[in-house]
């Protein structure tokens, strides 16, 4: 591919944000399909491979519109008259599998177009998260004109023999690339010129059937409920260490080429200063047949011991091992040799190695292209404090990385929807963004996981199975806030079925006193480092039960009750508000320690935990009285299992539950460690020096926090119709900012002048509220309100 093609696609960013999630027009839904699903001849479409396709059409003059509907299996990468135009399709599964509406009228001219496909399967090497059936791209004209780029035998196809998966093992995500650039196909095979005579007709392998007609084809075509993802330019701005070559100033951070002598090994690293996802593009000369690796990592490690890698300072990097997944790629020698890499990469640090023979290699340039769901920050939080400020950039970056076609646990590792993480997450974009577009997508990919014995998948899209039954409790949880938080009961109201299915099950597993017994699959809750803990699940008593699993039932029965009640069927909103007044009762009985006041983990009272003891106060076994108690408890008692950075979530609602919010900034101390230890996302767990993965979002719920605790603002109905605005200001004296609502915005600020506190609150139209303030309860109207206490 000649040399600018990086520019080119540069130079598409602008026009790629106007094309993307755009939703097929009423009578594409209605039409039925004539393009044919294509791929190569004579190829399965089972194994690893990289495919081009093309078609050339003509056109008298140049169109206003010109929409298409596109798919591939596994991903596709799309181009017209050599501009890259959209990347899907999002992930779903075979059941609803998803297409991309384009307007591609900007980039075709009056004459010869051309419209261009790269498609990849990567087969047995797929992530774990990519469900597939086999290669396979489709392209749809949106009405009876543009059926001209329709899929059929009239498109052109090869085979890349260049690109191949590095050798190796690597976890859930993505793998390396082996490109041999000696093999690639030469020129711009995007573009009209292009000389396509030695390729073949395309074999149309299966018809285009859009999701529910008689007979499907294996894939059922939905058209994708999110927006194309962001993709935005990106330069890596340090050179930390370079041996092996002098490089010029200003690389890499500027465009500048780097000579690496022939007969040579050169190693530089470059360091993002951040972590990030990046699609990285690197522009090379010469060199015939030099050896070119790009590593890319999150950190360096100081050493690798029986517990794992030990991190130390993310900043550091003297004396530290280098270790991290890689791409792979042999030159041919010519001027203006380009590798992109199929599928974003995760890095922070990235190491460059080139081993030339016996001529110079020429490194044009290496940047990145960002990519991620186009969230846009809608919220606001106006304060002099810098760590503040520090916290909530870095807990934003954290849940930006991990949320793409859907949220991710971590973008390095595994790149996995699950359910615990993502019910953090779909808050953190509710209060930040207020667009819910993501979280319902994952909402539904969860319902469509549910087994027909009534629990969801524990991760979803998944090639593979895994339960953790925990996890499909949260999903109740998960529905419950789309609820309270999002206008559209009608949403949550069609999934209840699916929520009546997983507490149909862990009913089987209740004892006569409604608390559960040997709950199967994986029963995790967190990371937690305490006693008779396995691999995150607590301990169970001799008897088999669990506190905190009991308390994560009843919880998931009383928002199931609370559902039911408005919107569902009064059986079972009665059924289970019973069932969770004997959960309460036995709860009580069975773990409460009055010598401790503290709930016991299980029933002989020898272990204690922090989850227990937030998870009785979140579901109102606590008495009034106790509350204050238990929770000073929580803070001081070191001797109870410690909550991780992730279920310190739901410690901290806890706490302000308590009465104890005020003291919220003073509980962020695994945070300030974070930062002390230079890291720029929020890592898995607490355990910073081995924890594997460092950007896990469920570590981001400050993002949540300092809006709903501390400037107070929270739903009290559902649809968020009443809002409750309760600050938790501590020391703050000065503070003001804006929270998304599904109506609008609400605005709150808080000044202490003079021991006054100047107070205004602004409510979106048609909502109402109440301001509580130091015991009292103060009305609130829509509009603006202004207080002087």
């Amino acid at each position: 591919m000649r040399f600018f093609y990086a520019t080119i696609i540069f130079i598409s960013l602008f026009f790629v944000q106007q094309s993307r999630g755009q939703k097929p027009s009423t009578e594409t839904r209605q039409r039925s399909w004539n393009a044919k699903w294509i791929a190569l001849q004579n190829d399965e479409g089972r194994d690893y491979g990289v495919y081009f396709f093309r078609k050339n059409i003509d056109l008298a003059a140049r169109p206003s519109t010109f929409n298409i509907h596109v798919s591939a299996d596994n991903r596709y990468k799309l181009y017209v008259n050599g501009k890259l135009v959209s990347l899907g399709p999002a992930r779903g599964d075979l059941y609803y599998w998803n297409y991309e509406t384009i307007d591609i009228a900007p980039y075709l001219t009056t004459g010869k177009n051309t419209v261009a496909a790269l498609v990849f399967n990567e087969a047995q090497y797929r992530p774990e998260a990519q469900i597939s059936l086999r290669t396979g791209l489709i392209v749809q004209g949106g009405s009876d004109a543009e059926d001209v780029l329709n899929t059929n035998k009239t498109w052109k196809v090869i085979r890349s023999n260049a690109n191949g998966p590095v050798p190796g093992y690597f976890f859930a995500a993505t793998k390396g690339e082996m490109v041999d650039m000696n093999k690639a196909v030469k020129g711009d095979w995007t573009v009209a010129n292009f000389d396509d005579s030695q390729w073949s007709a395309a074999n149309e392998i299966a018809n285009g059937q859009l999701k529910g007609v008689w007979d499907g084809s294996g894939w059922e075509l939905v058209p994708s409920q999110i927006p194309q993802m962001e993709m935005t330019y990106q330069r890596i701005p340090t050179l930390r260490k370079a041996t092996g070559v002098t490089v010029p100033a200003g690389f890499p951070g500027k465009s500048t080429a780097v000579t690496i002598p022939a007969n040579t090994t050169a190693v530089l690293l470059l360091d993002q200063t951040f972590l990030t996802n990046a699609y990285v593009t690197l522009n090379f000369s010469g060199g015939k047949d030099a050896g070119i690796a790009l590593k890319y990592a999150e950190t360096l490690y100081t050493e690798f011991t029986q517990y794992g890698g030990r991190k130390g300072n993310r900043n550091d990097v003297e004396g530290k091992i280098f270790s991290g997944r890689a791409d792979s790629i042999l030159s041919n020698g010519d001027k203006g040799q380009s590798f992109t890499t199929l599928n974003f990469r995760t890095f922070r640090y990235i190491q460059l190695l080139v081993h030339t023979k016996d001529q110079p290699l020429v490194i044009n340039d290496i940047y990145g292209m960002f990519t991620g769901y186009p969230f846009k920050v809608n919220a606001v939080f106006n304060s002099n404090s810098n760590e503040i400020k520090q916290i909530l950039d870095i807990g934003w970056r954290t849940a930006r990385l991990n949320a793409w076609e859907t949220y991710t646990d971590c973008p390095y590792y595994e790149q996995l929807q699950y359910i615990g993480d993502t019910r953090v997450q779909a808050m953190i974009s509710y209060y930040y963004t207020g667009d819910d577009r993501l979280a319902r997508n994952a909402i539904n990919l969860m319902d469509r996981s549910r087994l027909p014995e009534g629990l969801t998948l524990s991760r979803y899209p998944s090639r593979g199975t895994q339960i953790i039954s925990t996890f499909s409790l949260w999903y109740i949880g998960m529905l419950y806030d789309y609820w309270m938080y999002r206008d559209d009961s009608a949403f949550v109201k069609d999934k209840l079925i699916g929520a009546r299915g997983v507490l149909e099950y862990f009913a089987k597993y209740q004892q006569a006193d409604g608390s559960l017994k040997n709950t199967p699959y994986w029963t995790f809750v967190d990371w937690a480092n305490g006693k008779n803990w396995g691999i995150g699940a607590p301990p169970s008593g001799a008897d088999g039960s669990s506190a905190i699993l009991d308390l994560q039932l009843l919880w998931a029965y009383q928002w199931a009750a609370a559902m039911e009640a408005k919107m569902g069927m009064p059986g079972y909103a009665d059924m289970y508000s019973k069932k969770a007044e004997q959960l309460k009762s036995t709860i009580k009985r069975k773990y409460y320690d009055p010598s401790k006041k503290l709930f016991a983990d299980t029933e002989d009272k020898t272990m204690f935990s922090q989850h227990a003891n937030s998870l009785a106060i979140l579901t109102g076994i606590v008495d009034e009285a106790d509350l204050k108690e238990i929770g000073n408890r929580m803070l001081t008692d070191k001797s109870l299992t410690q909550c991780t950075i992730y279920f310190k979530y739901y410690l901290h609602q806890a706490l302000v539950k308590a009465g104890l919010g005020d003291d919220y900034i003073n509980w962020l101390d695994i945070w300030r460690e974070n930062i002390k230890m230079g890291l720029t996302t929020w890592t898995e767990d607490s355990n910073i020096e081995f924890t594997r993965s460092d950007c896990h979002a469920w570590g981001s719920s400050p993002n949540i926090e300092f809006f709903r605790t501390v400037l107070g603002v929270d739903t009290e109905a559902p649809g968020f119709s009443k809002i409750k605005v309760e600050p938790h200001l501590g020391a703050i004296t000065n503070v003001s900012g804006e929270v998304p609502h599904p109506a609008g915005k609400v605005k709150v600020a808080y000044a202490l002048n003079k021991g006054k506190w100047k107070i205004n609150v602004t409510l979106p139209q048609e909502t109402t509220g109440e301001l509580v303030w130091k015991g009292k309860i103060l009305a609130l109207k829509a509009g603006a309100n202004s207080f002087n206490l």
